[in-house]
C-alpha cells in the first residue's frame, strides 16, 4: 500500500493555527511522526485563502524539505497554484489533483514531462461527481490518455474514484468496490487510491466504518490511499488484510510492522 500522508492540511484545525502563527516545529513534528509511521508521501495542503496559498505553500514546503527527504504530494484544488510552487520542490513527488474539470489536465500534466512525478486523478469533470461506473471509466481514460501526451505512463498515475458517504449512498461501498476492479482491469498499471474516510461522513463509529471500506478496498484491488499513518488501527488493518488474502509471504510484513510498533498492541 502507497501511504499518502494527510495531517499537513490547513482544514485542521490545529494545522490551520500553526500556519497562522508560522509554527514550524508543529509542522515539523506532523512530517517527522508521519514518516517514522510510514508515510511514502506527505501531502502538504494550505487551505488557506487564494491570494495566501502560494506564500503559504512555499513555507510548508520549505519546513517539511528540511527535515526530511519523503517525497511531498502538493495538494491545491487550483491548478495555478500547484504550478506556482512547483520548481521549489526538491525531488518528484506527486501533484493532486487533476480531474477533467477546468484546465487542469493542461496546466498540470506539462510539469510532468521528462521526469518521474506521479499524479492523483479525481473521477470528476465540470458537472461534479458522476455516479455511474461508466462515466467515471470514461474520465479515468480521457486523463490516461492526455497524460500519455507527456510521456505519463499509467503507473505514474494514482486514480480516485471518489467514494461517496454511506449516509447518502446505500451501494457506495459496493460501487467503490466496482469502480477499483474495473479501472484496475482496464490499466493494469494504474494505481486506485482514496481518501477512505468520506465513506463515513456522518456516521457514529466512523473509525469502525473506515477500517472495514479499507479491507475490502484492499481486496477489490486499491494499492495507495490518503489517510493518517500514525492511525495504528488504520494500519494493522492494511497489514492484516494484505496477510489474509495471501499477499505476504508467511505474514513477515505484518509481524515486521508489529514488531516495528506500526499496528498497535495485542488486546489481552
Amino acid at each position: 500500500m502507497i501511504i499518502i500522508g494527510e495531517k499537513i492540511n490547513g482544514t485542521i484545525p490545529g494545522v490551520k493555527a500553526a500556519i497562522e502563527k508560522r509554527d514550524s516545529a508543529f509542522i515539523v513534528d506532523r512530517a517527522v511522526k508521519q514518516v517514522q509511521a510510514g508515510a511514502d508521501f506527505i501531502d502538504i495542503c494550505a487551505s488557506t485563502a487564494p491570494e495566501h496559498e502560494i506564500e503559504t505553500l512555499k513555507w510548508l514546503i520549505k519546513v517539511v524539505q528540511d527535515v526530511t527527504d519523503t517525497p511531498l504530494s502538493i495538494d491545491s484544488p487550483n491548478p495555478r497554484v500547484i504550478e506556482a510552487v512547483f520548481k521549489y520542490v526538491n525531488k518528484p513527488g506527486i501533484i493532486n489533483s487533476i480531474s477533467e474539470e477546468g484546465d487542469k489536465c493542461e496546466v498540470l500534466l506539462p510539469l510532468m514531462a521528462g521526469n518521474s512525478w506521479e499524479v492523483i486523478g479525481l473521477t470528476c469533470d465540470n458537472n461534479g461527481i458522476p455516479s455511474d461506473l461508466q462515466t467515471k471509466l470514461k474520465i479515468t481514460e480521457k486523463m490516461v490518455e492526455k497524460a500519455d501526451r507527456y510521456g505519463v505512463t499509467p503507473d505514474r498515475i494514482h486514480i480516485d474514484p471518489c467514494v461517496m458517504a454511506l449516509s447518502t449512498e446505500n451501494s457506495s461501498m459496493l460501487n467503490f468496490c466496482e469502480e477499483i476492479k474495473t479501472i484496475k482491469a482496464r490499466f493494469s498499471d494504474i494505481h486506485v487510491t482514496g481518501a477512505i474516510s468520506n465513506i463515513s461522513f456522518g456516521l457514529p463509529v466512523r473509525s469502525l466504518l473506515n477500517k472495514t471500506c479499507m479491507a475490502f478496498a484492499i481486496q477489490a484491488g486499491m494499492d495507495s490511499a490518503v489517510m493518517d499513518p500514525m492511525n495504528k488501527d488504520m494500519m494493522g488493518t492494511i497489514f492484516a488484510t494484505y496477510a489474509l488474502i495471501g499477499k505476504d509471504k508467511h505474514c513477515r510484513k505484518y509481524s515486521k510492522a508489529f514488531r516495528a510498533g506500526q499496528i498497535g498492541s495485542i488486546v489481552k
